[in-house]
């Protein structure tokens, strides 16, 4: 005898199945944003400090325009609403801005970026201990899969970093891992303007070692792509769409910033990938798509 699902039933199942891709869409334009980090970095001839100044401003400037639109004429309200879980999202954010800086400058991109790989594995131990939200076993393998294929692509560099700018990685992974179950958690809770804040958090911090003034229009221009794009773009489509996939699928689509930061160096400025680069990429690109598809596969599939 065939079951049929009762109309409730599978109105709810289409409203959920729409969430997750609309979430997964969020998340994977967000991992685009932050994956053209190198690629500014590299065209803009200024010191970390007042790269990260600018960013933050311009980041909080992309962010409170989008709450001006969203909000209709409520936006002081929607700051003003800002409570706990808000302002712990904040500074958890600016900390991570701040830890991958430091990190940068300390150890090398290789380590920063093998250690970052480990988030999906933060994410899904944090997601069960909080949430306890189960992960699907696709998903463990799709993120193990991740990591080797990161660990593949930037194993050449891992013998050279060091132990303060590796902690300062991990204080990375551990606070995005943090960053993703609070979305995840977050409910009906707005996050979209604490994030605007965090950037601006983010910019004041950095303003007594950068040099904010001497900068050209042309290099303004960058910085505002830069803010707009990378940072306020970025975070507005993750604070959004990690509130609607789980916390693993979340960390697991932000893996693709591994092989695509290479990808915007090597259009703009011919710096050709090594093929150990290009092989590595592979692999986390096929584990996050393979995902997406075997994920896709189960939704439409006929239950009972």
């Amino acid at each position: 005898m065939t079951v049929t699902p009762s109309p409730t039933l599978a109105a709810r199942d289409g409203a959920a199945a729409t969430q997750y891709r609309l979430g997964l869409v969020l998340v994977i334009l967000s991992t685009l944003a932050w994956s053209t980090a190198g690629y500014f970095a590299r065209l803009i001839p200024l010191d970390a400090w007042t790269l990260l100044f600018w960013r933050g401003v311009f980041g909080a400037a992309g962010g409170l325009a989008f709450v001006l639109w969203q909000e209709r004429g409520n936006t002081w309200r929607a700051f003003a609403g800002i409570r706990g879980r808000g302002i712990a999202f904040c500074l958890l954010s600016s900390a991570g801005m701040i830890s991958f800086l430091a990190a940068l400058k300390l150890t090398t991109v290789a380590h920063v970026s093998i250690i970052y790989a480990t988030v999906p594995f933060m994410a899904a131990g944090l997601a069960w201990a909080v949430l306890r939200e189960r992960v699907s076993r696709a998903t463990m393998i799709a993120s193990i899969a991740a990591v080797l294929g990161v660990g593949f692509a930037v194993g050449g560099g891992l013998d050279e970093g060091s132990l303060p700018g590796d902690l300062l990685a991990l204080l990375l992974t551990m606070l995005m891992a943090v960053m993703i179950v609070m979305q995840r958690s977050s409910g009906a809770v707005d996050m979209v303007p604490a994030a605007c804040l965090s950037a601006l958090v983010t910019a004041v911090i950095s303003l007594p070692f950068a040099t904010p003034l001497g900068v050209t229009a042309v290099d303004l221009f960058n910085l505002a792509l830069f803010g707009i794009t990378n940072m306020g773009l970025g975070l507005i489509l993750f604070t959004i769409g990690a509130r609607l996939i789980p916390a693993a699928n979340t960390a697991l689509i932000g893996a693709l910033d591994a092989p695509l930061a290479p990808v915007w160096v090597w259009l703009a400025f011919s710096e050709t990938p090594g093929s150990n680069t290009v092989l590595g990429g592979i692999v986390v690109l096929a584990a996050v798509l393979g995902h997406i598809l075997f994920e896709r596969r189960q939704m439409v599939s006929p239950g009972p």
